[in-house]
């Protein structure tokens, strides 16, 4: 018979992505960074996210770079999104370009890749805040701190982060995957241990506990992390996060107690399976 443990595990395995699934996406980067280049001017760009840390979601990811732009960062981030939009649109004529705040999407026929415009800024970038005005990001920074404490805990960070992304994705919960890895990554970096069913109740619980309130960066180097772009968004977020937390809570109990088939019901709810 499978455990919980065993069904969960198979689950992110399934959802784990393949080391070729974003060469597709890799491919149009070329293109990306030289039209930038020749009519803005660029510093470097690079990869972040879920790419960049090993946390995507097989089907749901997509690939992000950060483009660091060179001249003067105007007063508003959206002149550099529209001009960066403009640029790529003009690019890939036939490819729907559109806006998704700090990203610009290029919506390529065989995948999506996200370009995040930023100007650099006190050993950081400044990107578009979803929320209005700019804000201070550190991703090298941060993709260390999640690889630090996943080698800690011997990859089950990167996990645990793969499964609260995936409940987010299956549910269509309206919350930052930044928010998630690194929610998971600070849950993870106060633990001594790792128990799967333990820490995926722990992560949505501890979220649902701050009912989802911006957190600070826990490299201490940015601006904080928010969760949702909107309030609407918030209060839809907490309620599906109210029910993941309750689910999560059951198929950690049932486990314990050895009714491995009531807790499996319980992760097929949370994961709509």
């Amino acid at each position: 018979m499978t455990s919980a443990n065993q069904w969960l595990a198979n689950l992110t395995s399934l959802y784990t992505p393949t080391s070729t699934q974003f060469d597709k996406a890799r491919s149009h980067r070329a293109a990306i960074e030289a039209r930038l280049d020749v009519f803005l001017g660029i510093h470097e760009m690079f990869e972040i996210g879920s790419l960049r840390h090993g946390t995507g979601v097989w089907l749901h990811s997509d690939a992000d770079y950060l483009v660091s732009l060179k001249g003067i960062q105007p007063a508003s981030p959206w002149t550099m999104l529209s001009k960066v939009k403009a640029q790529l649109q003009a690019r890939f004529t036939n490819t729907p370009i559109v806006t998704r705040t700090p990203a610009i999407v290029c919506k390529f026929s065989d995948c999506d890749v996200e370009v995040v415009p930023a100007y650099a800024a006190h050993n950081g970038y400044n990107i578009a805040n979803p929320r209005g005005g700019w804000m201070l990001t550190h991703p090298k920074d941060h993709n260390s701190y999640v690889t630090a404490v996943n080698t800690r805990h011997n990859g089950a960070v990167k996990r645990l982060a793969r499964q609260v992304k995936l409940w987010k994705y299956e549910r269509n919960v309206p919350v930052s995957s930044c928010y998630l890895e690194m929610r998971t990554a600070k849950h993870m970096d106060g633990e001594t241990a790792y128990v799967a069913l333990w820490d995926l109740y722990l992560t949505l619980r501890k979220m649902r506990d701050t009912s989802l309130a911006a957190m600070n960066d826990p490299t201490g180097l940015g601006s904080r992390f928010g969760a949702c772009s909107s309030e609407a968004n918030r209060l839809e977020a907490m309620s599906k996060l109210n029910t993941a937390v309750d689910r999560a809570l059951k198929a950690k109990d049932y486990a314990k107690e050895g009714f491995e088939d009531l807790a499996i019901s319980q992760l097929r709810l949370l994961f709509d399976r």
